[in-house]
């Protein structure tokens, strides 16, 4: 029970890999907030929809998880989107909605929820970056470039507020089997069982990552025994390299 008594936020919990993390967290103790667009059905001590695209609510997600839990001690910004494409295929709401999700939002919960953990005496913060935002991929500009924005801003806040006994860091994963790549599969034309088993031939490990191998990372990352990692981004791709 690595987290009893701890209280979390995990954002895009109704994704596959928010589910996992929540569910997770929640067998290991912790009471856990979920924030989606749409969080009915979710298994969680408390659900606080919304579209993250709002500033206000992303704004004030930390402080109403914190009222609703009694303190805040862990947040997951799991939440995010892919666009996929050149800068010249690239529509002006393409860029919105993932600089919004991707980069903005955890930007706006971190910055509310800093100075909620310092007074607590610190806390941990765990962001979901990408492998494409440490070492871009073709044909994926703006999603790159949003993860790498996260991935530099996880650095920059881990060392401004390791002093507050707040550790900030992020997982990178590469692809995961989610309901979220098999739908980008299917837009494309391509049956999704068959293109996660062909993608799968092409990681060192064999398969496809699937969402409890991020979420164990995860959770790693949010426990004590990553008590010395601060402003860490943590690889976790099978040993394939971004093509």
């Amino acid at each position: 029970m690595r987290f009893a008594e701890k209280r979390a936020l995990v954002t895009g919990a109704a994704g596959g890999i928010g589910q996992t993390i929540t569910r997770l967290l929640r067998d290991e103790g912790a009471k856990v907030a979920v924030a989606d667009m749409n969080c009915d059905g979710l298994d969680a001590d408390v659900n606080l929809p919304g579209d993250l695209l709002e500033r206000s609510y992303a704004d004030g997600l930390a402080q109403a998880a914190a009222e609703a839990l009694g303190g805040l001690d862990i947040i997951v910004n799991n939440a995010g989107v892919i666009s996929r494409g050149p800068v010249t295929e690239t529509s002006d709401s393409d860029w919105a909605l993932s600089v919004g999700v991707n980069v903005e939002a955890p930007f706006r919960i971190c910055r509310a929820a800093i100075p909620i953990m310092a007074v607590a005496g610190g806390g941990v913060i765990v962001n979901v970056a990408s492998c494409w935002g440490i070492r871009p991929g073709p044909n994926h500009a703006v999603y790159c470039m949003t993860k790498a924005a996260i991935a530099s801003l996880t650095q920059c806040m881990g060392r401004d507020h390791a002093h507050q006994g707040i550790r900030i860091n992020a997982v990178c994963p590469n692809e995961v089997d989610t309901p979220m790549l098999r739908s980008g599969f299917e837009k494309r034309g391509f049956d999704p069982q068959s293109a996660i088993a062909e993608l799968g031939r092409t990681v060192p490990l064999g398969h496809v990552a699937q969402p409890e191998e991020i979420a164990d990372v995860v959770l790693f990352l949010a426990s004590d025994a990553a008590r010395y990692m601060c402003g860490s981004l943590v690889e976790v791709n099978g040993g394939k390299p971004v093509s």
